[in-house]
């Protein structure tokens, strides 16, 4: 029996997930858009096989949330009752304690499932025209139990990202995954933001390479869906950002003495750390 799958926003991530979806999966695509036009186009592309409306919500069997966090709350509880019984709603947000905390409990309402899934993959520019189904192809992807999910809801979100060409399926509580996004995310972005404010940034012109491009890739960002993801995971973010100023000071203290051994001590220690990080992640 053909299964549907509601894709609730068509950005860059659920553009790329509708897409993948129907090139890669038996699921019947149906997709929801703030702006009709690009589900529109969404549709005569083919990425999906219907738009969305009020009264096909009912008909999913999976709901996919690609939205901000809070909207993605909205949503479910604008459709709470019509909502199908045993429909496995998940998300493709940044955040997971604040989402456990707020659908869990609609999901139980609806007799449903919810399960948190968050893919490591995107690119510099965001938007439906910069959709690909093949996005996530070798990509990792956390999926996250919670309060509203079941062994049954778990294993039908990992297969589903195989279908789509995860690489690897990596399950961790809310809680860890908001630590380690933290770190491995949120704290790049705000690094990056905070870098090319810099009065020398707009004086950089041939003399940059590689590690400025590295540094500043996504310094160019989306303000408000980042001040949402950084504020509703403050906790860790400010533990990560904390530490390291912490740490930049060390490094600003050996310079501002002429301290060469203590400096050198720093970069030294700095630099195994990476390799051995890196040694430890190929292992």
């Amino acid at each position: 029996m053909e299964k549907t799958i509601a894709v609730v926003g068509l950005g860059l991530i659920g553009g790329s997930l509708a897409k993948a979806f129907h090139a890669y999966t038996d699921y019947r695509v149906i997709g929801f858009n703030r702006t009709r036009s690009v589900a529109e186009r969404a549709l005569a592309e083919g990425a999906i096989d219907e738009i969305g409306t009020e009264e096909n919500i009912s008909e999913a069997d999976v709901i996919m949330l690609s939205l901000y966090p809070e909207l993605c709350v909205d949503f479910i509880r604008q459709h709470t009752g019509k909502i199908k019984k045993g429909c496995i709603i998940t998300d493709a947000c940044g955040v997971k304690a604040y989402l456990d905390e707020h659908l869990s409990p609609l999901a139980r309402e609806n007799h449903a499932y919810y399960v948190g899934m968050h893919p490591m993959a995107g690119r510099e520019f965001s938007g439906y025209d910069y959709a690909d189904e093949s996005l996530f192809e070798g990509a990792s992807m956390v999926v996250v139990p919670t309060q509203a999910s079941t062994e049954y809801a778990l294993r039908e979100m990992e297969a589903l990202a195989y279908s789509i060409g995860f690489g690897q399926v990596v399950f961790a509580t809310p809680e860890e995954h908001d630590s380690m996004i933290a770190f491995t995310s949120q704290m790049p972005h705000v690094v990056s933001n905070a870098f090319v404010k810099s009065p020398s940034a707009v004086r950089h012109k041939g003399f940059s390479a590689g590690s400025y491009k590295d540094l500043t890739r996504v310094a160019r960002l989306n303000e408000g869906m980042w001040t949402e993801l950084f504020l509703e995971n403050r906790e860790p973010l400010l533990a990560e950002l904390n530490g390291l100023i912490e740490r930049l000071g060390e490094y600003r203290d050996a310079i501002q003495k002429k301290d060469a051994d203590a400096l050198r001590e720093l970069l030294r220690d700095g630099s195994e750390r990476k390799k051995s990080i890196d040694s430890a992640q190929e292992s």
